[in-house]
């Protein structure tokens, strides 16, 4: 499993549009509105990076009012959600 974070520039009057048709692109398994320099975040989960490569260049480009996108992919997951599942089993 690929993962990466995708930080995405948008047209600000277009940013709950974009979210909406970004959450439902296969691939994408969440999305964020943020505040900073970067205007939505998704999280991007795909079997192989040339899945995460069709989902970049060829789906998203297909949204419009996307202007600019950084794709960062994921190495190691630190989550307090993996340690609470692993130190719960037999309990």
């Amino acid at each position: 499993m690929v993962t990466s974070i995708i930080l995405i520039n948008a047209e600000r009057k277009a940013i709950n549009t974009i979210a909406e048709k970004l959450q439902k692109t296969p691939g994408i398994s969440e999305v964020y509105s943020v505040s900073g320099s970067y205007d939505l975040v998704a999280l991007a989960r795909v079997k192989t990076n040339d899945d995460l490569s069709a989902l970049v260049t060829q789906k998203l480009v297909e949204i419009e009012g996307i202007h600019k996108t950084e794709t960062m992919l994921a190495f190691q997951a630190f989550s307090r959600h993996d340690l609470e599942s692993m130190f719960a089993v037999g309990m």
